[in-house]
C-alpha cells in the first residue's frame, strides 16, 4: 500500500490542526480511504520557531518552495494564505504534478477559475473546502449533495469574528470597540480585524459559493460589500424591539437569469435560525428548488475545525485516486470555464428597510420625515422616537415595509441634506 504524501505550505493555526488530525485519527482514516496518508515535507519561514504539535522525524521542515515540487510530495497543501506567494506556489505545483488542496478563500476569489482551468487543464485535484467557513462543509455540499438542485438563495454568516462582535453587543450590551477588543484578547479576532469587519473576509467566500451554486463567476471588484463598523448599540436595541438580530448576512439569488449578490449588515427575524447563530459560529442557509430550505451550522475557523475540512478534501481526493483514470471536477460543472454572471445591481433588490435618524429635537422633524420617504415611495411600517426632553439630537427609527435599494438610498440622501439633520442616518435592509 503506497502512502499518500502531503506537502505542507504553513503550519500555523490549521497546520498544526491538520497534523493533529492525522495523528489522532490515523486508523479511522485508513479505514475510510484504504491508504495511509503522511505529511512529509513541511514549509515554513522560520525553521527555529516552536511548533505546537510533535511532528516526528517523517516530518521534514523546510524554508525551500521548491522541496514541496520534488518526487516525495504528491499533494501541496497550501495553508500559508496570503495571495502573491500563494498563487505562484499552487501554479507551479500543478505544473509539475501535484493535486492541491487550499484553505485560502482570498486567493480563490481573485484567481478561482485560472487555477481550476490549470488543474482541468492538467487532469489534477484542486479541493478548498476548508477556504468557506472552516468546518462546515459547504463546498462539497453545493459540488456534490446539492448538484441536482437550481439554488433559489444562499445565505450566511461566514466570519467568525464579526458574529462574535455583533453576538457581545446583542447579548452582553457591549459597545462595538469593547467587543472587537474583547474577541482580539480571545484570539477571534487579528490586530488588523480589517478584513472581518469590514466584510471583505465573507465578500472572498461568497464568491467562492457563488461559482458553486451558480457556475458562474461574480468578480470579487463587483460585489457590493459593507462591514458591521456602523453598527451601534443603539442599533442592536432598536432592532431587538421590533424583534430582530443584526447579522453580517452574505447573500445571492438568482432573478430572472442574473445574480444578485451582497455583504452587509442585515436585520434578521429573531424567529429565524440564522438570528440564532452566536459567538464565533458560522451558518449557510441554501434553497435549492428541489430540497426546498437547508442550513448548515458550525465552526467557521480554528485548528481542529479547518483541519477537518482540509483533511476531508485529502480524503476525497486520496479516494479519486483509487479509481483508474480518475477525474476531478473541480468546479462542479465539469470544469468548463465559467461564464461572467450576468449581474443585477444591488440597488435594484426589493426588500424592507431599517432607517434611524439622528435629528435636532424641534418640531415638525417627524413629519418632515415621513413626507421626504413618502415622496420617495418609501411607506412606514413601524416607528419610534426617543430621546430626552431639549436634548441636542434624538434617534427617529423607522421600519418600512418593501421598498427598492436605490429608494431607500435616494431617501437617505436626501434626509441627510435637511437642516436638522445632526449625523448620518444608518440604515440597514431587512432580510
Amino acid at each position: 500500500m503506497n502512502t499518500l504524501r502531503l506537502g505542507l505550505a504553513g503550519f500555523g493555526t490549521v497546520g498544526s490542526g491538520l497534523a493533529q488530525i492525522l495523528h489522532e485519527n490515523r486508523e479511522g482514516i485508513l479505514a475510510r480511504t484504504g491508504r495511509d496518508i503522511a505529511i512529509t515535507t513541511v514549509l515554513v519561514r522560520d525553521l527555529t520557531k516552536k511548533r505546537a504539535v510533535a511532528t516526528g522525524p517523517e516530518m521534514r521542515f523546510t524554508a525551500n518552495p521548491d522541496d514541496l515540487l520534488g518526487p516525495d510530495v504528491d499533494v501541496v497543501v497550501e495553508l500559508m494564505g496570503g495571495v502573491g506567494l500563494a498563487r505562484e506556489l499552487i501554479t507551479r505545483a500543478l505544473n509539475a504534478g501535484k493535486h492541491v488542496v487550499t484553505a485560502n478563500k482570498h486567493l480563490l476569489a481573485l484567481h478561482g477559475p485560472e487555477l481550476s482551468a490549470l488543474a482541468a487543464k492538467k487532469g489534477l485535484g484542486l479541493f478548498y473546502e476548508a477556504s468557506v467557513a472552516g468546518g462546515v462543509p459547504i463546498v462539497q455540499t453545493l459540488r456534490e449533495s446539492l448538484g441536482a438542485n437550481r439554488i433559489e438563495r444562499l445565505t450566511g454568516i461566514m466570519n467568525g469574528t464579526a458574529n462574535y462582535i455583533l453576538s457581545e453587543m446583542t447579548t452582553n450590551h457591549l459597545e462595538f470597540d469593547v467587543a472587537l477588543k474583547q474577541a482580539q484578547e480571545l484570539g477571534y479576532a487579528e490586530a488588523d480585524p480589517t478584513f472581518d469587519i469590514e466584510g471583505f473576509d465573507t465578500a472572498h467566500k461568497l464568491v467562492v459559493l457563488i461559482r458553486l451554486a451558480y457556475g458562474r463567476d461574480f468578480p470579487l471588484s463587483k460585489l457590493p460589500v459593507r462591514g458591521i463598523t456602523q453598527v451601534t448599540g443603539s442599533d442592536i436595541e432598536f432592532a431587538r424591539e421590533f424583534g430582530y438580530r443584526i447579522k453580517l448576512l452574505a447573500q445571492a439569488r438568482e432573478v430572472d437569469g442574473k445574480i444578485v449578490a451582497s455583504v452587509e449588515p442585515t436585520l434578521v427575524n429573531h424567529k429565524f435560525l440564522l438570528a440564532r447563530v452566536g459567538g464565533n459560529y458560522n451558518a449557510v442557509r441554501v434553497e435549492g428548488n428541489a430540497v426546498g430550505p437547508i442550513m448548515l451550522h458550525g465552526q467557521g475557523a480554528g485548528s481542529l475545525p479547518t483541519g477537518s475540512a482540509v483533511m476531508a478534501d485529502v480524503m476525497a481526493l486520496c479516494r479519486g485516486l483509487a479509481i483508474p483514470s480518475a477525474h476531478f471536477d473541480n468546479t462542479g460543472f465539469g470544469n468548463k470555464p465559467l461564464p461572467e454572471a450576468d449581474i443585477l445591481p444591488s440597488s435594484e433588490c426589493v426588500s424592507m428597510h431599517y432607517f434611524r435618524f439622528s435629528v435636532a429635537d424641534r418640531p415638525g422633524v417627524l413629519a418632515a420625515i415621513a413626507k421626504t420617504m413618502a415622496e420617495h415611495g418609501i411607506s412606514i411600517a413601524q416607528a419610534v422616537q426617543k430621546g430626552e426632553h431639549k436634548a441636542p439630537e434624538v434617534p427617529i427609527v423607522f421600519l418600512t415595509h418593501e421598498a427598492k435599494a436605490s429608494a431607500a438610498a435616494e431617501t437617505v440622501r436626501a434626509i441627510d441634506a435637511l437642516p436638522f439633520a445632526v449625523r448620518p442616518t444608518v440604515h440597514f435592509p431587512i432580510l
